[in-house]
């Protein structure tokens, strides 16, 4: 694969986008930009997410993970489907009631003004950490495989990778982006697919002699039974609950591709099938990872430092060109929705629950397009400084990153919405942000000490249920009874 061959594949692909982006946003407006003006498919919708939810994270990251804990995320995966459940049937109710634009104007009608900016706030922190945290990994694959061979340095790179999300997203936004994301899911999928029937090719067996060697060897272990481990299929389980309602229920992002639905009844089937199909493909993942693992063994390859970059240097270097060749289009498909959903998300929060723009009706349109224009370029610079930094102090798994990060950000929130819909108090409004940043803090000196204080015991993912709850806590002693 030369690099010039891989460079006309991504200008290819990104031509197909903004060909479905001339489709779509041609008359879209304000209404168009956040919520798709509430007309889109609930089976789009649907299909689309799996390509949002996974993106470059998955792609590389989980197959590279296997081989330290072979299939033990899986259970983290049934912990999504709970989670999913829960979400259908306790906040999108919730959501459609109030016909929410921004999910976190909720926190304003039950707490106040402070509970409501710092609950966008910590959105808007872990949206920004999290996309750049994903297009980072992509990114740097696509550096060295095509940039680096021209002397191009990162920067460039990345700036004019986000540069082409401006120029599809910045109109039509989320109406644009629920069919881009299907377009993407499609070829992030076949990619899978293909790059396990190329590798089982080569390895000459069949698809079901690949499967039988899977699930035959110690990469198919799903249950890991030592309660000290951060892998124990019980942290994992909950850790998936509620890392799911979290990182979707309370995030801006995914919340808004589910109020684009016309209705509740289509926003709930939309979800039902999506946690569904998740599970299947999370499964693949996973199975790809065997599959890498045993065809470096196979082969008698060196590992790389990173299990991030398997994927990537057994597609690129020890197969043909075709089999490459799908490997960065599916690099590429998960690339995008890592970006594009991200950026219009945080405009959309950051118009509405700081810049109040849906309020302000003294504004004319064209002057709150032209205001929405400028918030959507001033966060596409702000990920690419963040990418830049992250590439500066990478050393492991990003996934791993990934999750550790949002186990800070979102548990804040997890603990307000809590709080707002399982109790009835109200609470000292202009404390909640003091709560919300001490709660982080705590939970990251008790996670530092976990080995030394609770007899080996580490934490994994539950590291937000630690978090939400702290937050729950403080909130419940600034409770105020409704009189």
């Amino acid at each position: 694969m030369t690099p010039l061959l891989l460079l006309a594949c991504f200008i290819a692909y990104t031509g197909i986008l903004f060909l479905v982006t001339w489709i779509t946003a041609r008359r879209a407006n304000s209404e168009s930009f956040y919520i798709g003006n509430k007309q889109s498919p609930w089976y789009i919708v649907a299909y689309g997410m799996i390509g949002a939810s996974l993106s470059g994270v998955t792609f590389m990251s989980v197959p590279g993970w296997v081989g330290d804990t072979q299939f033990s995320y899986m259970m983290v995966v049934l912990g999504y489907l709970f989670g999913y459940f829960t979400i259908a049937m306790v906040l999108m109710p919730l959501y459609y009631r109030l016909n929410l634009t921004s999910i976190y104007t909720y926190l304003q009608q039950r707490f106040g003004f402070w509970s409501y900016k710092t609950g966008a706030f910590f959105f808007l922190v872990s949206r920004s950490i999290g996309a750049s945290f994903r297009m980072f990994l992509v990114a740097n694959v696509l550096q060295i495989f095509i940039f680096d061979a021209w002397g191009i340095p990162f920067g460039i790179t990345v700036a004019v990778f986000i540069l082409l999300i401006i120029l599809y997203t910045f109109k039509g936004g989320i109406k644009t982006i629920i069919w881009t994301d299907t377009l993407q899911t499609t070829f992030m999928l076949l990619a899978v697919i293909l790059s396990v029937v190329f590798i089982t090719h080569e390895l000459k067996l069949t698809i079901p002699g690949i499967i039988s060697r899977i699930f035959h060897s110690h990469y198919s272990n799903v249950i890991n039974s030592d309660w000290h481990d951060k892998r124990f299929y019980l942290k994992q389980f909950l850790s998936g609950i509620f890392i799911t309602i979290a990182m979707t229920g309370l995030d801006q992002e995914m919340m808004q591709k589910n109020l684009s639905c016309s209705s509740l009844k289509n926003a709930k089937k939309n979800m039902f099938t999506f946690s569904f199909v998740l599970v299947l493909v999370n499964l693949m993942f996973l199975m790809l990872g065997a599959v890498l693992y045993i065809f470096a063994s196979q082969k008698g390859m060196e590992m790389p430092a990173r299990s991030d970059d398997l994927f990537p240097v057994i597609a690129l270097r020890y197969l043909g060109p075709l089999a490459g060749l799908v490997f960065m289009i599916g690099l590429i498909s998960a690339a995008y929705p890592s970006a594009d959903g991200a950026l219009t998300a945080l405009t959309t929060s950051f118009c509405i629950d700081f810049l109040g723009l849906k309020e302000k009706n003294h504004l004319s349109e064209q002057t709150k397009t032209r205001i929405r224009y400028i918030v959507h370029i001033c966060f596409a610079v702000l990920l690419l400084l963040i990418i830049i930094m992250f590439r500066a102090i990478n050393d492991r798994a990003v996934i791993d990153k990934l999750f550790t990060v949002a186990g800070y950000t979102y548990g804040p929130l997890l603990g307000l919405f809590s709080f707002g819909l399982f109790t009835k108090f109200e609470v000292k409004d202009r404390f909640v942000p003091w709560v919300a940043v001490l709660s982080p803090i705590i939970c990251y000196i008790i996670s530092d000490y976990s080995s030394q204080w609770f007899g080996g015991y580490k934490f994994g993912f539950e590291l937000l249920i630690l978090n939400g709850a702290l937050t729950f806590a403080g909130l419940f002693l600034m409770r105020r009874i409704k009189q």
